[in-house]
């Protein structure tokens, strides 16, 4: 996000666009907050913290709000631009309903995302500061990664006596499929290039998700604290990023554009809503706070406050969708050509294309031989601002899209490097299955099931896993350090079914395995999908080591 600064009383104002709780609507000037601790320079320093202007309706019974911001988000996230929707009115809000609040700088304000380890430490630090300020334990308020964050400075760090209550605002507290994406073997090549892997989007992996919740919703800390969730089902603005994000997501449930809603629940906590919020405006106070104003008016836990209000698990909210993912490096001024298959009775599929500068010449052919380009009504270009931040987006939605072999055509400048992520909209066509509680020696099981087994030729099927090990990066570096390979062959007493075993896992560490399935159906139509997992292996010597 842009950063104007947080000059010591700058003169600059909010307006409330919609208010609410007991405040009438109305067009209110609120000051910047102004800086308590730390550097208040031209740019947002980690470890500063500021404390918001005193409302002149101030209601001292009502706890103080400490808002935390998401992956590589600064304290300006909850008054400064969103993305997508004009300038967040949280803060603004927050003031007009006479809430004292306040404001911190993780490490992510230095623009690279950090581990929940590193930020709850430091989070931890400064919510001491800010309750000894205050005089009283306060109530917290997180978007996105934040609420991990959050919960590992009061779980983790022991913060927990200086908080009352903490809401979480599309808070990925089961990992996001588009960080296993980010690392897959696939976009190897594009983040190498981009520098867009960091701590901040590694610990989001749903694999490092899942022992992150083993080892924090057993913690003597949990529940000493009172949770509160959210989740939004809007995949943002038509184009954009966030929209794209969406499609991709689609393939595993509903979600918000960069979240899924099974992630967003916290088994000791309780889910406040669902509602048709994108994950930008999830966090501003016209959207938000109507929603939440009620909770925040107190900061002790009451009967009733455990419970995740009945969310489904990942498992049971598989959406009809699937893709294929590809990728690879460019060379300049020469055209790059990928082939994906599409068989029959797909609803819609999503070409998205991510590459490294926007002036990337793309084209999308049609088994017909109908050309798409730029000009085309179904192309959409944007940025991507969160996961794989400063990726280029070209995108084609195709309706209906004919049978046969598409092809993707990329011609670049100079040297650079791609991410093809082409979403179906329609039947679901496979599960698979990886059983990653026997790592170790005797290797990780896969299995992938074709459903109507009657319609596919197995022995024309390519099932197979490369896995991207701890402190490996696919793509061309993964290619200097040969990555493990596991293929899966048919199961001799059950048609449509693949079995395989990723080998020997015995380092501590995130793997990330990305498996591609190509094959034909009886009729001879070609068939192909991508499916990515990620997994971790714990140091038993050092329990918050990543890799």
């Amino acid at each position: 996000m842009r950063r104007r600064g947080h000059v010591l009383l700058l003169a600059v104002v909010l307006c409330v666009s919609v208010l609410a709780g007991p405040v009438s609507a109305q067009e209110k000037a609120v000051p910047v907050p102004r800086s308590v601790a730390g550097d208040a320079g031209a740019e947002a320093v980690p470890g500063t913290w500021y404390v918001g202007e005193t409302p002149p309706n101030v209601d001292y019974s009502k706890p103080p709000i400490v808002f935390v911001q998401g992956l590589r988000g600064s304290a300006e996230s909850w008054w400064g631009e969103t993305s997508y929707h004009g300038p967040n009115d949280m803060y603004a809000t927050a003031y007009a309903n006479g809430y004292r609040t306040a404001f911190v700088e993780l490490y992510d304000s230095g623009g690279e995302g950090a581990s929940m380890w590193d930020n709850g430490r430091l989070l931890a630090d400064l919510l001491a500061q800010i309750r000894q300020y205050f005089g009283e334990p306060v109530n917290i308020v997180s978007h996105s990664k934040g609420g991990i964050d959050s919960q590992a400075a009061l779980v983790h760090y022991g913060a927990w006596p200086h908080v009352g209550k903490v809401i979480t605002l599309g808070s990925p507290h089961r990992g996001s499929h588009l960080a296993d994406l980010a690392y897959s073997w696939w976009a190897g090549w594009l983040a190498d290039l981009l520098g867009a892997r960091d701590e901040g989007t590694e610990v989001l992996q749903t694999g490092y998700m899942e022992y992150f919740r083993s080892i924090t919703d057993s913690h003597e800390n949990v529940g000493k604290n009172a949770y509160y969730t959210a989740a939004g089902t809007s995949w943002g603005p038509f184009p954009s990023a966030l929209w794209t994000g969406g499609a991709y997501l689609s393939t595993y449930g509903e979600n918000d554009g960069l979240v899924n809603v099974w992630s967003t629940p916290l088994p000791n906590g309780h889910h406040l809503f669902t509602e048709n919020f994108d994950h930008d405006n999830i966090r501003m106070g016209s959207t938000a706070f109507p929603r939440i104003e009620s909770t925040l008016r107190t900061a002790s836990k009451k009967a009733g406050d455990i419970g995740s209000g009945g969310i489904p698990a990942m498992d049971e909210q598989r959406n009809q969708n699937e893709s294929v993912v590809r990728g690879g490096s460019l060379a300049a001024g020469t055209r790059v050509e990928q082939t994906i298959a599409v068989e029959g009775g797909r609803d819609e599929a999503v070409f998205q294309i991510m590459t490294h500068r926007s002036d990337v010449e793309t084209a999308l052919v049609s088994p017909g031989g109908r050309i798409y380009t730029p000009r085309s009504a179904e192309y959409f270009a944007g940025e991507e601002k969160e996961i794989l931040k400063g990726a280029q987006i070209h995108a084609y939605r195709i309706s209906r899209p004919e049978t046969g072999e598409w092809k993707v055509r990329m011609t670049s400048p100079d040297d650079g490097a791609y991410l093809l992520v082409v979403s179906f909209i329609g039947e679901n066509t496979m599960e698979v299955q990886m059983d990653s509680s026997r790592a170790g020696k005797s290797g990780v099981p896969i299995q992938v099931r074709l459903k109507k087994p009657r319609l596919w030729n197995a022995k024309d099927f390519d099932v197979r896993a490369r896995v991207v090990e701890p402190g490996a990066k696919g793509g061309p570096s993964g290619a200097a350090t040969k990555p493990q390979e596991a293929l899966l062959h048919p199961d001799a007493k059950d048609a449509g079914v693949f079995k395989g075993k990723i080998p020997s896992v015995t380092h501590p560490g995130i793997y990330n395995v990305t498996i591609d399935i190509r094959g034909k159906s009886r009729d001879g139509v070609d068939f192909e999908r991508t499916v990515i997992r990620s997994f971790f292996v714990a140091d038993g010597n050092d329990p918050k080591r990543i890799r």
